[in-house]
């Protein structure tokens, strides 16, 4: 068992909270730089997928409640990094472990194939959203807060940037986002970005709620939507 995977293991294992700065932010080499500059099979990347939806739904969406990630749309470069950082036991999630796998689902070509699909898929026009509407002084605070950290890095709209590996969290559910800036504030995601790690340390509890409440609200282009949230995909039919 190699290094990471064993750190990874015990992190699962003992509930050990492990410091950002743990692991290198951006490597070189691996499995991310490969799958980056490999050219993308869709059909294949549909199959390989079908593992992926047990958990992600056939559409990508995830859950409301928080408990899976949207994934479509989101920028192919950002889902290689964090299935390759997931593999190399950079990033802890037990949950995911055994079907991120290349015994599950492939090499670094499986990676390429499967992420170029899902950036495709169009996005929950509903996705789940924090408590206080605009308008409401909670709304204000938290697009005050967003504006004065995240937009450096994530962009004026929550649309990230794919060639730094910064995530679209525009359209993300409230309730995975909360908690992945909570874990990413208190060092609990070892493969954060060490200069996210500094921005939000000194965020309050009610600071994260209001910034992330804002950040789910943030529109998502329509060319980008599903025409409606009773959206099927049809390649699983």
């Amino acid at each position: 068992m190699n290094k990471r995977l064993m750190v990874s293991v015990a992190a699962a294992a003992f509930g050990v909270a492990f410091s950002s700065a743990s692991l290198a932010w951006l490597e070189k080499g691996g499995e991310r730089e490969e799958a980056l500059h490999l050219k993308p099979d869709l059909e294949n990347g549909r199959d390989v997928f079908e593992v992926c939806a047990g958990c992600h739904l056939t559409e990508g969406w995830g859950k409301k409640d928080g408990t899976f990630p949207q994934l479509a749309g989101q920028h192919k470069e950002v889902l290689i990094k964090q299935l390759a950082d997931i593999r190399e036991g950079n990033r802890d999630n037990p949950t995911m472990y055994p079907f991120a796998q290349p015994s599950a689902i492939g090499g670094p070509q499986a990676l390429a194939d499967v992420v170029a699909y899902i950036q495709k898929l169009p996005m929950n026009p509903d996705n789940g959203k924090g408590e206080w509407p605009e308008g409401t002084p909670e709304f204000e605070q938290g697009k005050k807060l967003f504006h004065d950290n995240c937009v450096k890095c994530h962009g004026e709209h929550g649309e990230g940037k794919a060639a730094k590996f910064y995530p679209r969290i525009q359209g993300q559910h409230y309730k995975y986002m909360l908690r992945q800036f909570e874990w990413i504030r208190d060092g609990k995601r070892r493969n954060a970005n060490p200069d996210m790690v500094k921005q939000i340390k000194n965020f309050s509890d009610k600071e994260m709620k209001m910034v992330i409440n804002y950040v789910s609200r943030i529109p998502v282009p329509k060319k980008d939507l599903a025409p409606s949230a009773d959206w099927l995909n049809p390649d699983f039919d």
